[in-house]
């Protein structure tokens, strides 16, 4: 019974949700150092529900063994119930949220984007063989909605660890996002999607891996200049240095669990670190 619930809460996508909420705030709580705006952490959750169960609706199949397909393909109607409970909830927070109307849209279209290449229409297949940045597109709206966007919102004056923040941010997630086009290479190849990983050999993904990790590494590190202290820039790190630890193995076995919960967990893993009473009180006294 415990193994079906955690298989429905990561293979439903409501575990990706939730790190998307934490995400959004930490960046409240680390960088505007405020509440966060309750509207639009529900606004993203369900968005992110929403265009999730899209995505997942029009997966058909893989090369490589699932338990998330298997799963999927007993379970597919859960994934049209939490579509449409997401596009609901995504509209009723959006009119909360219509003076950002731009950037919402800007977000909706670039996840569009990402997903569209599996709807079974020939306009839409056309798209797999232009997809390659596919997985910017990707790393691209999880930054521009978790943090981006927060900061937009916010109403404050930019500032210059707002964009080391957002550089690492989106770094991070896209060494995350290499590992998992590293898997799909063969998958993408049956359906015809052309992404940077497929025409890269195994070199150039390990030095893109590289330059993406550290990317991140030197924004981040670069936060101390700007009065973060350096317990906050470690616990930022972990991430990065656990995923950079995972790349030997993540390229060798493809278990859906360490994709879909331990390396998509790593995205919000210093967020959730900071979620811990007793360590945001140390950092905050």
């Amino acid at each position: 019974m415990g193994k079906k619930l955690f298989y429905f809460f990561v293979y439903s996508n409501l575990f990706i949700a939730g790190c998307a909420v934490a995400m959004v705030d930490q960046t409240y709580r680390l960088l505007l150092h405020t509440r966060v705006n309750v509207y639009f952490l529900l606004f993203v959750f369900f968005s992110t529900i929403c265009s999730y169960s899209f995505h997942w609706y029009f997966t058909y199949g893989c090369v490589v063994p699932s338990s998330r397909i298997t799963w999927l393909e007993k379970n597919r109607r859960v994934h049209v119930v939490l579509f449409f409970a997401g596009l609901l909830g995504s509209a009723i927070f959006f009119f909360f949220l219509l003076p950002y109307w731009h950037w919402l849209l800007l977000s909706a279209i670039i996840t569009f984007l990402y997903s569209a290449p599996k709807i079974p229409h020939p306009f839409f297949r056309a798209l797999r063989k232009i997809a390659l940045g596919k997985t910017i597109f990707l790393a691209l709206v999880w930054m521009i909605v978790t943090t981006l966007l927060p900061l937009v919102i916010s109403g404050e004056p930019w500032r210059n660890d707002f964009t080391l923040f957002v550089v690492g941010r989106f770094f991070l997630i896209y060494s995350i996002c290499i590992l998992f086009d590293y898997r799909d290479r063969q998958d993408d190849k049956a359906a015809g999607i052309r992404s940077l990983i497929t025409y890269l050999d195994e070199r150039g993904i390990l030095y893109l891996f590289i330059f993406s990790l550290a990317v991140f590494g030197v924004s981040t590190a670069w936060l101390y200049r700007y009065d973060y202290s350096v317990s906050v820039i470690l616990i930022l790190l972990i991430p990065g240095i656990i995923t950079a630890c995972l790349y030997n193995y993540a390229r060798r076995n493809f278990s859906d669990i360490l994709y879909y919960f331990i390396l998509d967990g790593l995205m919000a893993f210093s967020a959730l670190l900071l979620l811990i009473p007793g360590i945001w009180l140390f950092l905050h006294p």
